[in-house]
């Protein structure tokens, strides 16, 4: 079965959550769960610690005092609703217990009030809060904690097939997968990239003949242009069209999975210039996927008879219609009949599952893999889940092993329909991408026409290229979205252009000032306007952010986040003075601008987009 998972807001404080995570990280017992929650930076979390154990002392056990903002405090405890049913009591009677177990909260609480039917609302101290800051932002990771277990992680994604050119399609799973492989990176996971390329099958027979007829020279020349899509096609009419080229096109399949050392070799001349196609696409997306990262259909062919023995000795492998297939438990066909996993087809050739079950294998049993994540478009959604519980039927996974599907929507045009080119065609990545720098370049000439050439090249790429991903990441992923140059490249919304900018800002400030960043690090800021202090309380909530993201492997949630503390930041700039103000406060807002420049930038690396100190 696949592991359920919790879309919790990102300010809430909920023992869902951390028995979520400790799930994911392998943590089971109450102990390793109060040890991460002490570890939390968000004030929601230090306020949930606190009141905790006067929760538990009131109810005899361990009890969630369910911590959520609210518009009437800074924080409002509510846990005392669900108690005083339990219990018997009236709620407010309940919330008095809580708040006279717990003590002296002044150091952390300004006032607690017990409103309404038994609603605790807290306000926090400005001390507090200027502290906890200060603390967040002396760590390398900025507050935020790292996983309280260390797990595992193999991400599936990107995936592009050989001999043919990366398009839109393949945007959503590599950037996805990008910066999923960031973030677990970032709580301290192992993270194994496996970018699992279509390099294997039967099409191979009729594009190694092509090669052949073109000649190595001329073929690697057409695809070293990146004209892949020409070259498959060619290939494809002629197997169609003509029946020598076909004959021989199914004899080089034979050669290609006997061995045949000629044929080997010519294939992987098709892998090698695909692949570096593939390089010039991925750095011009900046993401991390390298040479080292390729695990290609063919990585796992040898495997393939393996996984069928193993199956068979299992008791799970049964003849079907003369192939010889797994029935997983709970799938069926419309007529209600049992659905089959197949593993080798009647001819005797395996199929993509009987692969899709050696990754298993190779990524638990070679790799060490805890958690397998595998971004994937949503219609993949059944033939994975019956992968998955083919391998918990046959033991290669456990109840520790997480066994994730990163499922996607489409990328749709003004039309609502999947993107084309004019052609009708998939949309080419690159470009897209060739495009999005292109309109970057316009948009950041007339927003500042004075920058010179070379800067406003790179601030392009980086403002293009972000404005492509952040559009993706910053959509739930299981839904679709409408690819729109104006709406992505606008300074203003939700866009990558807009948190740039923020950051851009914030960069210029520091240089009319004539001060180096580091030099107010270490200043615990005077939160006197509720802007300032509003600014903090967000800064903090950057590490609820970053494992709420990972949790629910939503990296919208952690695009939101950043949103709202750039808008948190917009308001705060165009009310409080900085610049102009006196000294002390002076530095303490100039402190508050850096944190968010960092918090910013951090979490902009973290969905593989770059922050520009000018714009």
């Amino acid at each position: 079965m696949l592991y359920p998972l919790s879309y919790v807001s990102v300010t809430r404080c909920s023992l869902a959550r951390f028995s979520l995570r400790r799930q994911r990280n392998g943590t089971p017992s109450a102990q390793g769960q109060r040890a991460e929650w002490e570890s939390m930076a968000d004030p929601l979390h230090s306020v949930a610690r606190r009141l905790a154990p006067a929760f538990a002392a009131v109810a005899g056990r361990e009890c969630d005092p369910v911590v959520r903002p609210s518009d009437r405090a800074d924080a409002q405890a509510n846990g005392a609703l669900g108690l005083a049913r339990e219990l018997g009591s009236q709620p407010r009677a309940v919330a008095e217990a809580v708040l006279a177990a717990a003590g002296d909260l002044s150091d952390m609480l300004a006032s607690t009030e017990v409103a309404g039917p038994g609603f605790i609302n807290l306000v926090l101290r400005d001390g507090f809060i200027a502290r906890e800051l200060g603390a967040a932002m002396a760590e390398p990771t900025l507050g935020v904690t790292p996983a309280s277990s260390v797990r595992t992680v193999v991400v599936d994604y990107s995936a592009p097939n050989v001999a043919k050119e990366m398009h839109v399609g393949h945007l959503r799973s590599t950037v996805i997968g990008d910066a999923l492989v960031r973030m677990h990176g970032f709580l301290g996971h192992r993270v194994v990239r496996e970018n699992h390329v279509g390099d294997w099958g039967t099409p191979f027979g009729m594009l190694i003949e092509h090669l052949v007829d073109l000649g190595e020279r001329e073929a690697a020349h057409e695809l070293g242009m990146g004209d892949l899509d020409a070259f498959y096609k060619e290939a494809r009419r002629k197997f169609e069209s003509d029946d020598g080229f076909k004959a021989r096109a199914r004899a080089r399949v034979v050669a290609l999975q006997g061995g045949d050392t000629e044929t080997l070799r010519l294939w992987r001349t098709l892998v090698a210039e695909s692949t570096r196609y593939f390089n010039i696409v991925y750095r011009g997306l900046d993401v991390l996927l390298t040479d080292d990262d390729l695990a290609g259909e063919s990585k796992y062919n040898d495997l393939l008879a393996g996984i069928v023995e193993r199956l068979d000795r299992s008791g799970l492998l049964v003849e079907s219609d003369g192939a010889q297939v797994v029935f997983p438990e709970g799938f069926t066909n419309r007529e209600n009949e049992p659905l089959p996993l197949i593993i080798r087809k009647g001819d005797g050739g395996y199929n993509y599952a009987t692969t899709d079950l050696a990754c298993v294998v190779d990524r638990v049993e070679n790799l060490g893999a805890d958690s397998l994540l595998y971004v994937v478009g949503a219609p993949q959604a059944q033939h994975l889940q019956m992968v998955e519980a083919v391998s918990r039927r046959a033991g290669w996974l456990d109840e520790h092993h997480v066994f994730h599907h990163v499922a996607f929507g489409s990328v749709l045009g003004s039309d609502r329909k999947m993107l084309k080119s004019r052609s009708g065609d998939a949309v080419k990545l690159a470009a897209l991408l060739a495009e999005a720098v292109e309109r970057a370049g316009a948009a950041v000439a007339e927003k500042n026409p004075e920058m010179s050439a070379d800067d406003r090249a790179d601030v392009a790429r980086m403002v293009g290229i972000g404005a492509v991903k952040y559009s993706d990441l910053a959509t739930d992923r299981v839904k679709d979205y409408i690819f729109d140059w104006d709406r992505m490249l606008s300074f203003d919304g939700n866009t990558a252009p807009y948190l740039q900018y923020a950051h851009a800002r914030i960069c210029s400030i520091f240089r009319r000032a004539g001060l180096e960043r580091e030099r107010v690090r270490t200043v615990v800021p005077i939160l006197g306007d509720p802007r300032e202090r509003t600014l903090a309380i967000t800064l903090l909530r950057f590490d609820s952010a970053v494992h709420e993201a990972v949790d629910t492997a939503s990296p919208h949630k952690l695009c939101t986040y950043l949103f709202d503390l750039a808008t948190g930041f917009t308001s705060f700039y165009e009310n409080c003075p900085v610049l102009r103000a006196d000294d002390a406060v002076k530095t303490s807002r100039l402190a508050l601008c850096d944190a968010t420049a960092r918090v910013l930038s951090a979490g902009l690396d973290l969905l593989g987009i770059r922050a520009p100190e000018q714009m």
